[in-house]
């Protein structure tokens, strides 16, 4: 397997793709482009592409001239297909170890990373923040306002009360 360089004008996308990219989506993989370079080539059979639609799109956005790709044109007419599918699912199939994830997000928040090169948005980082938060025990008399914590979104500052 081999990366090789294809002009961004020669590549032609699958006419059947049932995958959609919004223009919000390309924006995020041109900013994650720009940030990290292109790190995920564009898998190709010849100048067809099989995955990579939204990647070509944030080329084309960002004005580069070539993209790295690697030939797939070993594999047949119908897994060809089929991969263009099941790239795009098997991702989507994926779950979050939520309490590694805020580390993770906690540890870029303090190190000045942007957290929007991510795909997170607001929401996302609020109910992630959110959830995992222990109530006192009710079997204790305890004075409940001192257990009140202040949540902050990581992303955007957002301060929220985890009892309301």
């Amino acid at each position: 397997m081999q990366i090789k360089e294809i002009e961004v004008s020669k590549l032609i996308p699958y006419a059947n793709n049932s995958r959609t990219h919004d223009d919000a989506q390309v924006a995020q993989l041109a900013a994650s482009i720009k940030e990290f370079g292109f790190r995920n080539p564009i898998l190709v059979d010849g100048v067809g592409i099989i995955a990579g639609h939204g990647r070509l799109l944030a080329a084309r956005k960002l004005g580069l001239e070539k993209v790295p790709t690697i030939d797939c044109s070993d594999m047949t007419e119908i897994q060809k297909k089929a991969y263009i599918i099941a790239d795009n699912k098997l991702a989507l199939n994926a779950d979050w170890n939520t309490e590694l994830l805020k580390l993770e997000l906690i540890n870029l928040e303090e190190n000045n990373f942007n957290l929007d090169l991510l795909g997170f948005d607001a929401i996302d980082l609020t109910t992630l923040f959110a959830k995992g938060i222990e109530e006192p025990s009710k079997s204790k008399e305890i004075d409940t306002d001192e257990f009140l914590m202040d949540q902050k979104c990581p992303k955007c500052g957002f301060e929220f009360d985890d009892k309301a």
